[in-house]
């Protein structure tokens, strides 16, 4: 994410109202607080056999709250913070933000207490609409036309919540559709994004400190990748089991892995809060190939696969940004202290045992309560670590 223009939210500057002066701050505070509970919860649901009180029952309100709780609100916070610097308009801020914060709470507590389908639904659904159409007027206004991808993919969000509800409520849709719809939107979306962030950012450490040669810049084989990791996430939404998927995930995989090579993120091994960047893509082509393989009965599992994607790509380069925005838009310096590094480890060696459980037989069980519990106790280090950050004011900004 690019360093914000310095935009005058002074009414809203004071302590105490600073958290709703931009997205990030309520949303990667709220989400790293839903991360670090969910999977303790999930976890006890899993050992003791304890259903929610809400319309799913105890996997899938883990897929939905991993997904459309916790995910969706660091892509609002990250969106709603990114697109005032795209666009030269003010920041969704004060009231509004508060708004959006409050459905998205709300759509939490009926996922998780409201049984009844339809009620559960509309109050969970809200969120993502509202968000989605926020994004699209705020595009649209400041003739933003690059940056249209971005508002699609939102919209494809909220209709795989909605279609996740059907499914589940109503059987309306197909098994999985809506959870690998979900999922293809954030591969895509990490490819599209991390695609700018994280070449940009190794070139600007690298510049600074004169090394060289530079990470190669965006060019046709970017746009080439973008497209075939399209391609395959909606080949796998359709047909999950079928060669064709399988044959495109593995392609896009290699490619995706090639694209990191040109980003030179080996040099980078001595400032963690870049190299994070490039631990999390490699998750992402890793993934890609895992879920090829599975697809294709090539002897991966399809739990390993996903959770590559989930727990490693997704957890990893969440985390990435969280702490770099964080830093960047409070006005600290962009270096990763002891707290943040551990936060890296911590996500990192916990995506390692979950992705890793599947191949343990009798240890499945330990390995998934370890990954776990690492991986949340990542996001739960960033909420105590970078809380003061998020609700005060930063000095000379907001």
């Amino acid at each position: 994410m690019a360093q914000p223009r310095i935009i005058d939210v002074g009414r809203w500057s004071a302590p105490g109202l600073a958290v709703l002066t931009y997205g990030f701050r309520p949303f990667f505070l709220c989400g790293a607080i839903y991360a670090a509970l969910g999977i303790p919860v999930w976890l006890l649901m899993l050992i003791h056999g304890v259903e929610p009180l809400g319309p799913f029952d105890g996997l899938g309100w883990h897929i939905h709250e991993m997904i459309f709780g916790f995910l969706v609100a660091i892509m609002a916070g990250f969106a709603l913070t990114a697109i005032p610097n795209w666009t030269g308009r003010l920041p969704l801020s004060g009231l509004p933000l508060a708004g959006l914060i409050s459905l998205w709470v709300i759509g939490r507590l009926a996922s998780s207490f409201v049984a009844a389908p339809l009620p559960a639904l509309m109050l969970d659904c809200a969120f993502l609409f509202v968000l989605a159409l926020a994004i699209w007027r705020e595009i649209l206004a400041g003739a933003n036309h690059r940056n249209i991808p971005i508002a699609m993919l939102f919209t494809v969000m909220a209709l795989a919540n909605l279609a996740f509800h059907l499914e589940t409520g109503w059987s309306l849709t197909g098994p999985g559709y809506a959870e690998r719809a979900a999922l293809g939107v954030a591969a895509v979306m990490i490819t599209l994004i991390g695609g700018r962030i994280v070449p940009s950012f190794t070139r600007n450490w690298m510049a600074r400190l004169s090394i060289e040669p530079l990470p190669v810049p965006f060019r046709t084989f970017d746009k080439a990748v973008l497209l075939v990791t399209a391609a395959a996430m909606a080949a796998w939404v359709g047909w999950p089991d079928g060669a064709l998927a399988g044959s495109l995930l593995i392609i896009a995989g290699g490619l995706s892995l090639v694209r990191l090579m040109r980003w030179r993120g080996v040099t980078a091994w001595k400032e963690p809060i870049v190299l994070i960047l490039h631990v999390g893509y490699l998750w992402l082509g890793l993934s890609l190939v895992f879920l090829g393989l599975a697809a294709l009965g090539a002897g991966v599992v399809a739990s390993t696969a996903v959770h590559a994607l989930t727990a490693g790509a997704i957890g990893t380069m969440t985390l990435a940004v969280m702490t770099r925005a964080s830093l960047g838009h409070t006005g600290r310096a962009l270096v990763a202290d002891g707290s943040t590094i551990a936060i890296y480890v911590l996500v990192t060696f916990g995506a390692v045992l979950r992705v890793a459980a599947p191949l343990a037989d009798s240890w499945y069980l330990a390995l998934i309560t370890a990954g776990g519990l690492t991986w949340s106790a990542a996001f739960a280090l960033f909420a105590i670590a970078y809380g003061p950050l998020l609700v005060m004011p930063g000095p000379g900004r907001t």
